[in-house]
């Protein structure tokens, strides 16, 4: 079976032109599949191969149910894909006669709405970074571009120096799918790159020149985990109660944009997003905020019944 995971990881890459770390995550994901068939017996004695022949959907039911214990739906749910994906492939090329995963369901997802900044605890943490350093000119750069632009972290740690355009003010990004398209730059985040780039130098090494924009103090291309505790670090610098990711620059970029006016299409394409119903989602923060605008200032409003009794009392 390991072969054939292979070959279809090599079909995902090069067919499918999916990223990298897509691919990683389905190998991840059917080795441990492979894993718990071997456990169950279904390894062929000589090689210790799995017969995917022998594969039904009672197996993969059973598998699943094992999941549940120690894995969140998100996580399952993903599993379920990457199985019935590799299936999928595998009854294309003929090497089984059906997909023993087609009729299971994948389980219901919790829909969360994403957590987003305000306006001012957005514009705290992006002066956070407070000296002249060469770290946190960088940081500031970091977080202006993250919130400037809505890149996913491993988007912003994918950029390159020839990723940024500063005469024209955008970004060029390679996104999921290595789809690219390009967003543009805030004047702020102009101002916090070309500080950070006048000072990128400090930051580099003798390692055959660098071409990552953000550079870690070994000079090394900075990793999602390093971007992730920057933000973390000058969130609690700056007094932010709730948790914050890179992740939460992105929706409240999102959430900002929406608030600010802007189309839903024209926020999926600065995304990235290839369907519109991801996007769809902060329209939930827009309608939530319009509900308490609504509650504060209308005088039906349930929040206002205490002060009207009150205010009628008076006259």
């Amino acid at each position: 079976m390991r072969a054939l995971i292979d070959e279809y990881l090599s079909y995902l890459s090069v067919e499918r032109n999916l990223s990298d770390q897509t691919c990683r995550s389905y190998f991840n994901d059917l080795c441990q599949f492979e894993r718990f068939l071997r456990e169950k017996g279904l390894a062929v004695a000589s090689d210790e191969t799995v017969d995917v022949g022998k594969i039904d959907h009672v197996m993969v039911r059973t598998y699943l149910a094992s999941l549940y214990k120690k894995n969140r739906k998100s996580s399952i749910a993903r599993k379920v894909a990457s199985i019935r994906s590799l299936f999928k492939f595998l009854v294309r090329e003929q090497v089984i006669p059906a997909n023993p995963a087609e009729r299971i369901n994948t389980p219901k997802q919790e829909k969360h709405i994403p957590t987003a900044l305000s306006v001012d605890d957005a514009f705290r943490l992006m002066e956070s970074p407070k000296s002249f350093s060469p770290t946190d000119a960088r940081d500031r750069a970091i977080l202006e571009t993250l919130y400037s632009s809505g890149l996913r972290v491993g988007e912003l740690v994918g950029l390159n120096l020839d990723s940024i355009d500063l005469d024209l003010a955008v970004v060029r990004i390679m996104g999921k799918g290595r789809k690219e398209r390009i967003v543009p730059l805030g004047s702020k985040a102009l101002e916090a790159l070309k500080s950070y780039l006048d000072q990128r130098g400090t930051f580099e090494k003798d390692n055959g020149g660098e071409k990552a924009l953000f550079l870690n103090p070994k000079g090394r291309r900075l990793t999602a985990r390093g971007v992730a505790r920057i933000v973390e670090k000058y969130a609690r610098r700056c007094g932010l109660s709730k948790r914050v990711s890179p992740h939460s620059l992105r929706h409240t970029f999102a959430t900002h944009l929406l608030d600010g006016g802007a189309d839903l299409r024209g926020i999926q394409e600065l995304l990235g997003h290839v369907s519109l119903s991801s996007t769809q989602k902060y329209t939930h923060i827009g309608i939530d905020r319009l509900i308490d605008v609504y509650d504060r200032a209308h005088p039906r409003s349930w929040r206002n019944k205490g002060r009207r009794v009150t205010d009628e009392t008076k006259s």
